[in-house]
């Protein structure tokens, strides 16, 4: 009863959420409108519901990482509204999304954010003829409305139903649809009209399916009228069966723009198309074309396949997705995302070659077990996946009996219904292989053949790219790792907490670094510092650790803040790096409770006060090391009394586009003072995990040591 009732309550929640949805919709004018959940720890965005165009048509989209630069993930990553003011500056902003829609409209994606943090965002499109600029107003309506869905998910969650999208997004009639008219078709007065012009006349719906047709339309054609009521014309009618003239239909509802073209290949002559679309649908007039040039595509037999714009789409898609892809996992999820879906499959598996055996470095569909018996087959035995790699050439089985006549070694064994295997080749050599899985027995047809084959090459060399950054990545992190400190000195009346964070994104590392070091003699304490090397890259890394040794070695020998960082400063200048680096070193008097710090142009320090109140040290900002040799650097001292929290950080922490840094290091000190300091780690952890809430995915490293004195 109880899981009945977290049913209901979810329900009731989706229910609220679609008016408040559909308000936002009239409310702005916008023509086409969804909704995206975060989900999967915050890096998928799923779309939920979509308005204004049928689901197959945004299922392309239906799944975005929020690393990826569109729109939408924009808004959840920086927190604020992406406007997109028309083709243009979706060409330069979003290159691959023009690639894909190639349509004039205007765009706008707002995030869902409330103090808990961000749950998704909201897309919504125009019509390419209203005004390029979004009015104060306007904006003003998507945040209100954009808030209140916020937190219609945030309670939800709250009551323990949290909102999670389908298999497929759910499609919702728009606010400024019209109603069904009963008569609609009948022979009232319009229809009668239409039937005695001499030009054909029909509607389709937002989904593409004939919902009206004269009878000169239907002659012009070539089908009974009775054929073509209900269906997609390009699907009925083979000479339509053309990704041209679907991509025309897919402008129309897109950018509520009139559309024409010509086909070239119509029974009797080519025929004219105009497509004047509105909320409702198409209105199509169709006439015989009296010119010459009608840009006709080639003649060629229908597919029995997806060959038409939708599967275009997707593959266009992935070939621009795939230039950005990282690592072996963004491939793995990109192929996944965008293969399936494209020629509906169920299961993906891809394969490389490590010391003459099968290895599987991604999948999606198949289970850990059936995953252990592809894994480590040896490349020369008899098997698809191995015949595929060795002789470069494709295998296709529409059924299992196909499979089996092929490979008896597989009776038994098999767990779907038809596969393709396919060898993955890069630059003359095999890299591995790949294969595609159907749950129901399915014929491939010869342009499916073709296409598989064709996408090979562009996996192939995304998959070797990604193999290699990850191999480099592994040791470059490795390298830096083993400069870090893999442990904290214990310092009698001195508390420490420390936490390094690799960035989000990038293929390269960077030169930050940090470290506590235990001071001998009179007065002794501890030197505490954190610094950051300009660059990402191996060289950074490797001068980070030229750095740390420095600073440890002066600090050793007793010399003053100034000191540590002028006798720094002069041997990297003789080393000549040609890399400078920011650098923040501090003494920390544990007896006396005196701090003495200095700084080379590192960011300023947060100091939490015993009674929780938070301010920004800012010693004065010496020039980098690197730059002149002889430089000196001032020194400030203050006293630090005991339960004080010291904050040391690089500049990753503050970062973020768009953002001044000086409001977002308010904002954390702010932050900083209402978290009850239980423990270091705590506020180390709730540090990281607010300027990640602020800034979304972090690009550069992010070094964080805490000090107090117990």
């Amino acid at each position: 009863m109880a899981q009945d009732a977290g049913h209901e309550g979810a329900d009731f929640a989706r229910q609220l959420m679609d008016q408040v949805f559909l308000q936002l919709l009239r409310d702005t004018g916008a023509h086409v409108g969804g909704v995206y959940l975060l989900e999967h720890g915050g890096h998928l965005l799923n779309l939920d519901v979509i308005s204004g165009v049928p689901p197959e048509v945004a299922e392309l989209w239906a799944r975005l990482r929020t690393g990826v630069p569109l729109p939408v993930s924009d808004a959840v990553r920086t927190g604020d509204l992406v406007w997109v003011g028309g083709e243009g500056e979706m060409a330069r902003r979003y290159p691959r999304a023009a690639l894909v829609l190639p349509y004039p409209f205007k765009l706008a994606a707002a995030p869902l954010v409330t103090e808990a943090g961000c749950w998704g965002a909201v897309l919504l499109l125009w019509p390419g003829a209203r005004p390029e600029v979004l009015e104060a107003g306007e904006r003003a309506r998507i945040a209100t409305l954009s808030g209140r869905l916020a937190r219609l998910l945030h309670v939800a969650d709250e009551a323990g139903e949290r909102i999670r999208t389908g298999d497929r997004p759910r499609g919702l009639p728009g606010p400024w649809a019209g109603a069904p008219d009963e008569g609609r078709g009948a022979d009232t007065g319009a229809a009668a009209y239409l039937q005695r012009l001499p030009e054909g006349a029909c509607a389709l719906d937002l989904d593409g399916r004939v919902t009206f047709v004269t009878a000169r339309a239907a002659e012009l054609l070539g089908a009974p009228a009775e054929r073509l009521l209900g269906a997609r014309p390009w699907e009925l009618l083979t000479w339509l069966d053309d990704p041209v003239y679907e991509d025309r239909y897919r402008a129309a509802l897109v950018s509520r723009e009139a559309v024409s073209f010509v086909a070239g290949r119509a029974p009797g002559g080519p025929l004219a198309f105009e497509l004047h679309p509105d909320a409702d649908g198409i209105s199509v007039r169709v006439t015989r074309f009296q010119g010459t040039d009608t840009h006709s595509p080639p003649t060629r037999p229908p597919a029995a396949g997806p060959g038409r714009a939708g599967t275009l789409y997707h593959l266009m898609h992935l070939a621009g997705a795939l230039t950005e892809a990282v690592g072996v996992r963004d491939v793995v999820d990109l192929v996944a995302d965008h293969i399936l879906p494209a020629y509906d499959a169920q299961a993906l598996a891809l394969l490389v070659t490590e010391d003459g055996r099968l290895r599987i470095v991604g999948s999606h569909g198949y289970s850990a077990r059936t995953r252990e018996r592809f894994h480590n087959m040896p490349v020369s035995g008899r098997t698809p996946a191995g015949q595929a790699l060795t002789t470069g050439v494709p295998s296709f089985f529409a059924s299992r009996e196909e499979l089996e006549d092929a490979y008896p070694a597989t009776i038994g064994m098999a767990s779907r219904a038809a596969w393709a295997f396919l060898p993955l080749i890069a630059s003359g050599r095999p890299v591995g292989c790949w294969l595609i899985a159907y749950d129901q027995p399915h014929p491939f047809s010869a342009e499916e053949r073709a296409a598989l084959t064709s996408l090979s090459g562009l996996v192939a060399q995304a998959l070797d790219r990604a193999r290699t950054y990850d191999r480099q990545n592994r040791i470059a992190r490795g390298l830096q790792a083993a400069l870090l400190p893999h442990t904290l000195p214990s310092v009698p009346g001195l508390e420490v907490a420390a936490r390094y964070l690799p960035a989000t994104h990038g293929m390269d590392i960077g030169g930050d670094f940090y470290d506590v070091i235990p001071l001998r003699g009179a007065g002794a304490g501890a030197a505490a510092v954190i610094g950051d090397v300009q660059g990402h890259n191996v060289t950074a890394a490797a001068l980070m650790g030229q750095v740390r040794t420095a600073v440890h070695a002066h600090a050793s020998s007793g010399a003053s803040p100034r000191e540590v960082l002028a006798r720094t400063n002069r041997l990297l200048n003789d080393l000549e790096p040609e890399l400078f680096t920011s650098c923040l070193y501090a003494h920390l008097d544990v007896t006396g409770h005196q701090l003495c710090l200095a700084s080379a142009g590192h960011p300023p320090p947060l100091l939490r006060h015993p009674d929780g109140r938070t301010e920004v040290l800012r010693p004065a900002p010496g020039l980098l090391l690197g730059i002149v040799a002889e430089t000196p650097y001032e020194q400030v001292e203050l006293a630090l009394p005991p339960g004080a929290v010291l904050v040391f950080y690089t500049d990753g922490l503050v970062e973020s586009p768009g953002a001044d840094p000086d409001d977002v290091l308010e904002d954390l000190a702010a932050h900083l003072s209402r978290t009850p300091a239980r423990s270091l780690d705590h506020l180390a952890d709730g540090l990281l995990q607010h300027a990640r809430r602020y800034a979304g995915e972090h690009t550069d490293d992010v070094a964080l040591l805490l000090l107090r004195l117990t």
